[in-house]
C-alpha cells in the first residue's frame, strides 16, 4: 500500500520515498484513531497527511521524552530539527526523515510556512511550561499546536468553498482533537509534570495540580476532580459543533475521511464519560471493534465518493453547436462551457 501511495503523490525520488514510508510507520503505530482515517483518503492524498503527522509526531516526541533526557538535552534536540526545518525550507538535502517529507508535501501544496513556524513555537513551550493559568493562556498555545494542523490539512483535503471560508473550522476542528487527547492524558502529563487543563476551569471546581497529583498517586477518586473534568469534556463537546459545520465544506473525497475522525475522536469523550472521568488514573480507549464499526460508513461514503470522482472524470466534454441557442445572436449569445470537478 506505501507504493502505491507515493506512487499516486508522485513521489520518486528513493530517499524521498523512504522519508515518506518513515512518517507512514509513524502514523499507523502512534496514531491509530487518525491513521484509520487516513485510510478512508484517495491514494494520492494519504502521502501528504503521513508527512504532516510524522513531523508533528517528532517534534512531539521530543518534548515528550521527559524520563530520559534532560531539559537541557530536549532542547538542543528541537532546535536541530528546527534547524533541519529551514534548511528544507531552503531546498538544501537534510537527514531527517520527518522534516523531508514535510517539506516536500509544504512545497507540493504551497502550505503557509507560518503554520509549522506556530507549531514549533508552541512546540518549545513544551520544554518549560508546565501549566496554563486560563483559557485563553491553553487557546494561544493550542493554535500553535493544534489549529495550524487543521490550517496545513485543508489543502490537502481540498474544500468546495474559498480555503479561507473552511480554515477556521479546520482550525476549530483540530483544537477539539486537542482537547479530546488533553483529557484522555490527564495522568500520563502529570507524570511528566504537566496540567494542560486551564487552571481556571479547575478551581472553578476547588481543583488544583496537589489535588490532582494527590489523586494519581493514591489512586483515590474526588468529586471536585470529577466534577472539573465533567466541564472539560463539555468544553470540548462545544468545540466539536463549532467545527462540525466545516466537513461539508471539503471535497466529497475527503469529508468521509474528516467526518470519520471527527466521530472516533468523539468517541473517546464517550469513553472518558462512560467511564466516569477515571483518567487521573487510566487512559480511556476505544475498542478496535468499535473503532471498526464507526469506520465502515465513512469507506462507504469514501468508495461512493470516488466512485463520483471516476465517473465525471469518464464523462465525455459537451459538445458546443456552431448555432446559437434560441434568441441569442451568434456574436452577443456565445456560451462558455465550464465543467468543474469537486474533487
Amino acid at each position: 500500500m506505501t507504493t502505491r501511495e507515493l506512487n499516486a503523490s508522485g513521489v520518486t525520488d528513493p530517499p524521498l520515498r523512504a522519508a515518506y514510508t518513515e512518517c507512514r510507520r509513524l502514523n499507523a503505530r502512534h496514531g491509530r484513531t487518525y491513521f484509520l482515517a487516513t485510510r478512508l483518503l484517495p491514494l494520492d492524498r494519504r502521502s501528504a497527511v503521513h508527512a504532516l503527522y510524522g513531523f508533528a509526531r517528532r517534534a512531539d516526541d521530543i518534548v515528550d521524552d521527559t524520563h530520559s533526557t534532560s531539559p537541557a538535552e530536549r532542547a538542543a534536540a528541537l532546535n536541530a530539527l528546527e534547524a533541519q526545518w529551514h534548511r528544507a525550507l531552503r531546498g538544501e538535502r537534510v537527514t531527517e526523515p520527518a522534516v523531508a517529507a514535510a517539506a516536500h508535501t509544504r512545497a507540493r501544496l504551497d502550505i503557509a510556512p507560518r503554520h509549522f513556524e506556530d507549531f514549533l513555537r508552541s512546540m518549545r513551550r513544551d520544554l518549560f511550561v508546565r501549566e496554563y493559568a486560563t483559557y485563553a493562556d491553553l487557546h494561544d498555545y493550542m493554535h500553535g499546536s493544534a489549529a495550524v494542523i487543521g490550517l496545513q490539512m485543508v489543502p490537502v483535503l481540498g474544500t468546495v468553498v474559498p480555503r479561507e471560508q473552511a480554515e477556521p473550522y479546520a482550525a476549530a476542528l483540530g483544537v477539539a482533537f486537542q482537547l479530546t487527547n488533553f483529557l484522555r492524558d490527564v495522568g500520563e502529563d502529570l507524570d511528566r509534570g504537566r496540567v494542560y487543563l486551564p487552571g481556571d476551569l479547575l478551581a472553578a471546581s476547588g481543583v488544583d495540580r496537589e489535588l490532582l497529583r494527590w489523586s494519581r498517586l493514591t489512586g483515590s477518586r474526588d468529586r471536585r476532580i470529577t466534577e472539573a473534568l465533567r466541564a472539560a469534556a463539555a468544553l470540548t463537546h462545544e468545540v466539536y459543533r463549532e467545527a462540525e459545520p466545516g466537513i461539508d465544506m471539503l471535497e466529497p473525497v475527503s469529508a468521509p475521511c474528516v467526518r470519520t475522525a471527527f466521530v472516533l475522536y468523539r468517541e473517546i469523550l464517550a469513553a472518558i464519560e462512560e467511564e466516569g472521568y477515571a483518567v487521573v488514573h487510566r487512559r480511556a480507549v476505544v475498542g478496535a471493534r468499535r473503532r471498526a464499526s464507526i469506520a465502515l460508513p465513512g469507506l462507504a461514503g469514501a468508495l461512493a465518493a470516488r466512485a463520483g470522482r471516476r465517473i465525471r472524470h469518464r464523462r465525455p466534454a459537451a459538445r458546443v453547436s456552431s448555432v446559437p441557442p434560441t434568441g441569442t445572436t451568434a456574436t452577443s449569445g456565445r456560451q462558455e462551457h465550464v465543467t468543474r470537478d469537486a474533487r
